[in-house]
């Protein structure tokens, strides 16, 4: 079966900037691919990561390095030799999900033997910036059913206290993206406990982690830049409880499953998180989510105009994208 391949970049503007310890968000730049074939044609996201060391050029040149394999009709399966996992890949492998269901007349979901996407409640995300400003946006989330609070090291117990103050009910996220040493780590426990944080996300940078081995935390870890493939969960079991998979990471829809199935059989919790992007990245993720303890999918919501026909929230419930946006029929 020949296919054609179209890969581009995309922008898409956000209503307000994005702020992380890292720095500062104001346009999610994505690439988009769309696959065709026999008539139909599938479409896939990615966001290029630059602390992964990837870039919108680049990733564009990975899938046009593939693209004479993928024309000729290249698997899933055999894309996992054929690309490295991240970015470019995960475009291509959701395309060709998306491709799949349009040949065959069945969504992803049914392929997989799972339920139909429902209604997400998912993290709303408190970017960092002064006290009051992350506490007037924390107000504004009371009532939803979990936040996500990016924090540095400036001063992350008052900015988590002054979330917390202003949001006492949700559940909570504590992201300080690798920012933290392993010394705040253990001295911030009580606070974290105190405070009812339900999640403590990659503290630690990915390469200095072999800190919290055998470390017993007062409130569950996650790993997120440590954690890439199914390939890495032995190494992370004895210092994680919680891998947060993202297909930008993974490589695709095809690569999170293995993670999530990897994550369970050692047994650690799944959480599945996003980059900032458009409802294209996040109508796959949807599916790893609904085995997910935590989810962190509102990277849509940020935008000042996201993709006809892609999620809705409302306070903080993600609604699924229209039928036949991505992996439906």
């Amino acid at each position: 079966m020949l296919r054609t391949i179209v890969a581009r970049s995309d922008a898409f503007p956000l209503a307000q900037p994005f702020r992380i310890s890292r720095g500062v968000k104001t346009v999610a730049d994505v690439v988009t691919v769309e696959i065709a074939a026999d008539g139909a044609t599938g479409r896939g996201e990615a966001v290029p990561y630059l602390r992964y060391g990837e870039t919108i050029a680049g990733a564009l040149d990975e899938i046009a390095n593939a693209r004479g394999a993928i024309a000729d009709g290249a698997t899933r399966d055999e894309l996992l030799t054929l690309m490295p996992a991240g970015a470019a890949r995960n475009a291509v492998d959701c395309a060709l999900w998306d491709l799949e269901t349009r040949l065959s007349g069945r969504s992803v979901t049914d392929r997989l033997g799972q339920p139909d996407i429902a209604p997400t409640p998912t993290a709303m995300t408190v970017s960092l910036d002064t006290l009051d400003a992350m506490a007037a946006a924390a107000r504004t989330l009371s009532d939803v059913p979990l936040i996500k609070i990016k924090v540095d090291r400036t001063d992350p117990a008052a900015q988590i206290r002054a979330v917390r103050d202003a949001a006492p009910n949700p559940r909570v996220i504590v992201d300080p993206n690798e920012s933290w040493t392993i010394a705040e780590v253990e001295g911030l426990q009580s606070l974290l406990a105190e405070l009812r944080i339900d999640l403590l996300e990659q503290p630690l940078p990915a390469g200095e982690d072999d800190a919290l081995e055998g470390f017993r935390s007062l409130v569950p870890i996650a790993a997120d830049e440590s954690a890439h493939v199914a390939d890495d969960v032995g190494a992370l079991a004895s210092k994680y409880q919680v891998i947060n998979i993202k297909l930008d990471k993974t490589g695709g829809l095809t690569g999170a499953l293995a993670l999530a199935d990897a994550a369970a059989a050692a047994g650690l919790g799944v959480m599945t998180g996003s980059m900032i992007s458009t409802s294209l990245s996040i109508a796959p993720a949807l599916v790893v989510a609904a085995r997910s303890s935590f989810v962190d999918l509102d990277g849509p919501l940020w935008l000042a105009a996201d993709r006809a026909g892609g999620v809705k929230g409302v306070d903080g419930v993600l609604t699924p994208p229209v039928a036949g946006f991505w992996g439906t029929i």
